[in-house]
């Protein structure tokens, strides 16, 4: 029942590892953007609180995400968990240590996504999408087979996501940079921080990250 922190910028492929390690170790993607989405879509307890901030023009509270990962945590007790997006402080960071130890949890694993911002601008600014399908292409590493024809379903209707600009994926780094920056030492004292280099194929990425599980990093 493993536990791991993936951090990586937006684009970084999160995500995608994500996906992956929930399909080939059963372990649970904990995105507290997404967590807080569902528990207010749900109305649970955790999630009217949060709405009620929300609505109050506030940010949510490391109270109240902390609740809605203690949760999710209950609710998967078998299951390793991959936290993304959270924690982002040091006092977040102690929040779940105290979270995981509380239910019989530990931290294993930092699992970090080294990306070359120039490249990720390259990566993101390059990416659209099927209209109909959601099919993903981008400008030089994925085009349509029959150019403006989608390969999935045919449809000749594609979109741009209005953040794949230049200036917003730079501004995304330096938010990144500023905000793991604080939470790196406190897990490499412990020496829980690994590094992956998530400018490699997506494969290539998953088996980097699937040697680091199996602690013959």
């Amino acid at each position: 029942m493993m536990n791991i922190i993936l951090l990586g910028p937006p684009g970084a492929g999160k995500g995608t590892q994500a996906a992956r390690l929930q399909a080939e170790r059963g372990m649970i993607q904990l995105s507290t953007g997404d967590m807080l989405r569902e528990a207010v879509a749900a109305g649970t307890p955790v999630g009217l609180e949060a709405k009620a901030v929300m609505e109050r023009g506030e940010l949510v509270s490391d109270a109240i995400v902390s609740a809605l990962i203690g949760e999710r945590l209950d609710a998967a007790s078998t299951s390793g968990a991959i936290f993304d997006g959270f924690p982002r402080t040091q006092a977040q960071a102690e929040a779940l240590d105290l979270l995981l130890n509380e239910r019989g949890r530990s931290l294993d694993y930092v699992i970090e996504l080294d990306v070359d911002e120039e490249a990720l601008v390259e990566r993101i600014t390059g990416r659209f999408s099927c209209v109909k399908c959601g099919t993903g292409y981008h400008d030089r590493f994925k085009q349509p087979r029959v150019k403006g024809i989608c390969d999935a379903c045919g449809s000749t209707d594609f979109c741009r996501r209005p953040d794949d600009n230049e200036q917003t994926v730079r501004t995304r780094m330096a938010e990144y940079r500023a905000k793991t920056a604080p939470i790196l030492p406190y897990y490499e004292q412990r020496r829980l921080v690994r590094h992956v280099d998530g400018m490699a194929p997506v494969d290539e990425v998953a088996a980097q990250v699937s040697v680091t599980l199996d602690g013959e990093a």
